[in-house]
């Protein structure tokens, strides 16, 4: 699972990726400084696996992790292949989620490719585009579903008024995530289609420093247009956020926080909140070999969890052990936990919660 960090040229993608991971991308004040797109397995930050390192104190710890890639910028005209068009949208093809980064801050030393700055504009332009490639993907389908409907096959009949509905929808300027739920679920139709405007989405507002805790303007009105959406936000200052990377040490990093009037840096809540964009979540194993967070859809039931960790955990699944984090926290070790009678025994159809700490037996 991958989210792409997309916009238009020269408005912090670089450097919001750079503040994310320890791979250094490019970032520069011209437009297409990025033109390959830049990958890194990033941690995502969880205070519990910290904690059970502490309790289990294994000889190793291991996070959960996410990949973000950065994309090159976008422009008018790329569903048409201007600037690095159809490149940019088939890099974000093979993505599961968007951040869309928008410009929310002046400055007469960072060049705007659109001249000023009005992040409802850019937001509307990278829509439009990937509209636009939506809607030439599907009549390219539709085309050819129309000849094997004339012969009366049922699937092709279902999958022509789907196709036509979905035109029509993108036909009106909208995406495809806020379509009605009817034709959502056809996923046999929609899923091999892999339509950009059907992707998650999350908002990240790039502000100056002044603008890190109460916000602006911009970010009000990008605000307003998301909770159109039902779109998450979030605003952060990448040019802070970088600096924040540069120190070394967490009282270093509390410090500068502290005189910013913010917890923790806006990258954490960032890939916290892409982990979420994703419908992830985790569970843990912990014992004195590793404390380890394993990423699962959520939903996810017990065999799907156990097949995270190997492939015949799930086809001989038995049962999972299951602590909740709250009792191993409350109790400290998986023996006091046992003792208390908190440890419970799940089947098949256990549905697996955040921050459950799981023992599968399996017979295979």
């Amino acid at each position: 699972m991958k989210a792409g960090i997309v916009g238009l040229p020269n408005v912090g993608k670089s450097t919001l990726f750079n503040c994310l991971s320890n791979t250094k991308a490019n970032s520069a004040n011209f437009p297409f400084c990025t033109i390959e797109p830049n990958h890194s397995i990033i941690n995502v930050p969880d205070k519990r696996i910290n904690i059970l390192n502490g309790l289990v104190n294994p000889e190793k710890t291991i996070p959960a992790t996410v990949e973000i890639v950065d994309i090159a910028g976008l422009v008018k005209g790329a569903s048409k292949g201007e600037g690095l068009g159809n490149k940019f949208l088939a890099n974000i093809r093979e993505t599961d989620a968007i951040i869309h980064v928008l410009r929310c801050f002046d400055d007469d030393n960072i060049a705007h490719v659109d001249g000023s700055v009005d992040p409802v504009r850019d937001k509307e332009i990278i829509d439009i585009e990937l509209q636009l490639k939506d809607l030439e993907t599907v009549l390219n389908r539709l085309e050819k579903v129309k000849k094997t409907s004339k012969s009366g096959d049922k699937s092709s009949i279902e999958e022509l008024g789907i196709l036509e509905k979905v035109v029509s929808h993108l036909e009106s300027s909208r995406n495809i995530r806020s379509i009605s739920d009817e034709i959502k679920n056809k996923v046999h139709i929609l899923k091999p289609l892999q339509l950009l405007t059907s992707k998650p989405v999350l908002y990240v507002c790039n502000v100056d420093e002044k603008s890190v805790v109460d916000g602006n303007n911009y970010v009000s009105s990008v605000m307003n247009l998301a909770e159109r959406e039902n779109a998450q936000v979030i605003s952060l200052a990448a040019g802070i956020e970088s600096e924040i990377q540069e120190l070394e040490s967490y009282d270093e990093r509390k410090i500068f926080l502290d005189d910013l009037g913010i917890d923790e840096p806006g990258s954490s809540k960032l890939i916290s909140a892409v982990y979420d964009l994703l419908d992830l979540h985790t569970y843990f194993t912990a014992g004195p070999k590793e404390v380890r967070a394993w990423t699962i859809p959520k939903g996810s039931l017990a065999p799907q969890a156990a097949g995270v960790i190997h492939s015949d955990f799930e086809k001989g699944f038995i049962k999972a052990e299951v602590i909740s984090y709250e009792d191993f926290t409350n109790y400290k070790t998986e023996l006091k936990v046992r003792e208390a009678g908190k440890m419970r025994i799940e089947g098949k159809e256990y549905e697996v919660k955040s921050g459950d700490i799981i023992h599968f037996l399996f017979n295979v």
